[in-house]
């Protein structure tokens, strides 16, 4: 399906009074007014990031309370459990706490739950184990918002819970000790986008700050948390912008043992950006919970020793390359499963169930599919005599409340509005299909059918000097909120030295009348060569650097081409 560029648009009164402010191109000042950035402290701010920026860790509600418990638990030697989900964020939550916690108290373990015995969240399972490892408090990270009944059985061991969690609450609350979450209706916290990490680190920001502790233990927190901000999928804004600013620069110059194996095994080469992160460190922290326990992917950030560390990193490779092949099959199956519906073509969702498909990979498999055919689409499996599945929309569908509407035929549902999970009844699945598939007819819009991309501006390839590179880089790191500009440059040409690569990509090397020419790389666009091999053509695509055998040159990363 051909995407649709959509050119964001802009107040030039805005981007003149910043140019006359800064003084830089108006170009790059329309840039930052498509930001919010709109005068020169806020600017100053953005180019700069310090870590003085962050705020007050104790105008988050209950920090006061929370941090007064987590002192008594230390001072009386008590036994602590560090809780997190299954996910990078939950298992960089845990290494982050116990980091920070093992200088200050030895009585203290932690504890990731089994995603296909015991799910999502607080299990009791969990709290039961807690139990018997005689636990007097419980510190939950990246869960615990909605666990009312797992919170209450254990305030019924006297177990007291600590829940650093960034999951919108329902109505209700558990009867946690000390509930973190900025999302909290009467939180006055005045930034609300932080990871289940970036709340973890709150909490150890407020200790810090309680007990007078050097800042540069926290700073040594970092390299965990940024890989935690991309791979949830966070704004990069505020202080999560900060907190990933720094982070990189401890995760390319001198990340943890863990850290730093997994970044050799995977091959990913410095410096590394959050879509490094993202791409390349956070699919082997997920392996791991995906195909066997977490805990091994909160092992290997742990670890201490080199070859400790490398030997724990390869086997989080070992499953993740399992995790592919898996997913690869899966995926085909997926495909062959919707393209043999009568009228799947003229389907406006997509709702697939195999009992053989595997459970942590099936919202992988939902995103291929949205990848695929542009539709929401849910994928089911079967779990402990249960369908459990995973829900991925497109662009401006909120495929949550789509679910919601579909609730009766539930056993249970939760997410958001761009991903979401569910559990139904072997028997409700051709109903749920085919009301789902109402829902979303009667719901999504035109505008949802075809894909966008935002243009930030058309280019010239002569605008791209080095002066503009040195101020444009300053921009990351990018992320949502904060995307890498997008721009478009019209009647490029190919020099002889265009070719299509394997797997299907593009290599390039374009120029425009006289200008300097570029090497572009186009991932998955070799479809295009035919039509573009002798003829102008138009591109859309993002500035990078790439490094090669220690030389750095400008990069087009083209997203999409056109004929004018």
């Amino acid at each position: 399906m051909q995407t649709k560029w959509n050119f964001l648009s802009v107040d030039e009164n805005e981007v003149e009074s910043l140019q006359r402010d800064l003084g830089i191109s108006p170009l790059l000042c329309q840039l930052l007014v498509q930001k919010g950035i709109k005068t020169y402290d806020q600017a100053k701010q953005f180019f700069r990031p310090k870590l003085q920026h962050l705020h007050d860790p104790f105008l988050m509600k209950n920090m006061q309370k929370a941090v007064a418990r987590l002192e008594r638990a230390i001072e009386q030697k008590q036994r602590i459990l560090l809780y997190g989900d299954y996910d990078v964020d939950g298992t960089c939550s845990v290494a982050l706490m116990y980091t920070f916690l093992k200088s200050y108290h030895k009585n203290l373990i932690y504890y990731i739950p089994d995603r296909y015995k015991e799910g999502y969240g607080i299990s009791k399972q969990g709290i039961e184990f807690a139990k018997s490892e005689g636990v007097h408090l419980i510190v939950a990270m990246d869960c615990g918002v909605k666990a009312i009944a797992e919170i209450d059985l254990a305030n019924s061991y006297k177990i007291d819970c600590i829940v650093c969690d960034h999951h919108l609450p329902s109505d209700e609350l558990p009867d946690a000790y000390a509930m973190l979450n900025p999302k909290q209706a009467d939180c006055p916290y005045p930034y609300k986008e932080l990871t289940g990490c970036g709340i973890a680190f709150k909490l150890a920001q407020a200790y810090q700050t309680r007990i007078a502790i050097d800042w540069s233990e926290l700073e040594n927190l970092l390299d965990l948390l940024v890989v935690s901000i991309g791979c949830d999928i966070v704004p990069i804004t505020g202080e999560n912008r900060v907190m990933a600013y720094f982070g990189l620069k401890k995760l390319n110059t001198n990340p943890r043992q863990g850290l730093q194996a997994l970044i050799e095994v995977s091959g990913q080469r410095k410096p590394l950006s959050i879509r490094d992160a993202v791409f390349g460190l956070g699919p082997l922290i997920n392996a791991a919970g995906r195909l066997s326990d977490a805990k091994l992917a909160v092992d290997t950030m742990l670890a201490e020793e080199s070859t400790e560390a490398k030997k724990a990193a390869q086997v989080l490779v070992d499953l993740n390359i399992s995790r592919r092949n898996i997913e690869l099959l899966n995926v085909e199956s997926a495909k062959e499963q919707f393209t043999s519906f009568s009228n799947w073509e003229n389907r406006k969702s997509i709702v697939l169930f195999d009992p053989d498909w595997n459970k942590g990979v099936v919202g992988i498999v939902a995103a291929r599919m949205v990848d695929t055919f542009y539709h929401p689409s849910i994928v089911l499996t079967q779990s402990e005599g249960k369908v459990v599945g995973s829900a991925r929309s497109v662009r401006g569908f909120n495929i949550h409340q789509a679910i919601q509407r579909c609730s009766d035929l539930l056993l249970g549902y939760g997410g958001h509005q761009h991903a979401a999970g569910l559990t139904m009844l072997p028997e409700n699945i051709e109903a749920f299909r085919e009301r789902f598939e109402k829902v979303v007819q009667q719901t999504r819009s035109i505008e949802q059918i075809q894909p966008e991309m935002d243009i930030a501006a058309c280019l010239k390839l002569e605008d791209i000097t080095p002066a503009f590179w040195k101020i444009l880089k300053q921009f990351a790191p990018f992320g949502p909120k904060n995307r890498n500009p997008i721009f478009v440059t019209k009647n490029v040409f190919n020099t002889p030295r265009t070719r299509v690569l394997k797997n299907n990509h593009l290599k390039l090397e374009v120029y425009q009348h006289e200008s300097p020419v570029f090497n572009g790389i186009g991932f998955g666009l070799a479809d295009h060569y035919e039509a573009i091999k002798d003829n102008a053509f138009d591109i859309c695509y993002n500035i990078n650097e790439n490094i090669w055998k220690g030389k750095t040159t400008l990069q087009l990363n083209v997203k999409d081409i056109k004929k004018p």
